[in-house]
């Protein structure tokens, strides 16, 4: 049961939005010119960064809902996106990714984690800056996020089949103008 009152059968940040609509416009802003707007970087490879930071969190709902959405645009199953969170230098992600992933995994830990060595590696793999700047953003809204759903004790199916049927509707929707009730 959520610390708050929230519209019941809305899981994770679904009901704080439902909660407080006006806070939730922006915040859907954002993750819509970050994960969907145009980029060099593909819809699921900067789902995969949101679902990978969101594991390092420990944020189920979060971690789970960007993984259906990840696997979605991917074209892969959970096993893989599970490997990605698991041990991300050891799966078949090109080499930029790796590196990207490391960048949001330094955010993570916090902004001053992110040094220069990071930095120029990721570059070396063909990284630009607009990615770099992305990714960073990415992981650290992303730790808003996570911060968001899981300190106001929301709830999450515990079921991932819930996750991965509704990625595709997601991904479909965006995050801008979609029924927080379906």
């Amino acid at each position: 049961m959520a610390h708050i009152n929230v519209p019941d059968g809305l899981p994770g940040i679904r009901g704080l939005m439902a909660f407080r609509p006006e806070t939730s416009a922006p915040l859907n802003e954002l993750t819509e010119v970050l994960l969907r707007n145009e980029n060099s970087l593909t819809r699921g490879e900067r789902e995969l960064i949101a679902t990978y930071v969101s594991s390092l969190n420990d944020c189920f709902f979060c971690q789970n809902a960007h993984g259906g959405i990840a696997q979605h645009y991917l074209e892969c199953d959970m096993d893989f996106i599970d490997s990605v969170k698991k041990d991300f230098q050891s799966t078949n992600l090109n080499d930029k990714m790796k590196a990207l992933i490391s960048i949001a995994s330094a955010v993570q830990k916090g902004g001053k984690h992110v040094t220069p060595e990071i930095i120029a590696h990721a570059r070396k793999t063909g990284a630009t800056d607009f990615e770099i700047h992305d990714t960073v953003l990415i992981a650290a809204a992303f730790c808003m996020f996570n911060r968001y759903v899981d300190g106001l004790g929301t709830t999450a199916p515990t079921d991932r089949q819930f996750y991965i049927n509704r990625g595709k509707q997601r991904a479909e929707e965006g995050y801008l103008h979609f029924d927080l009730y379906k």
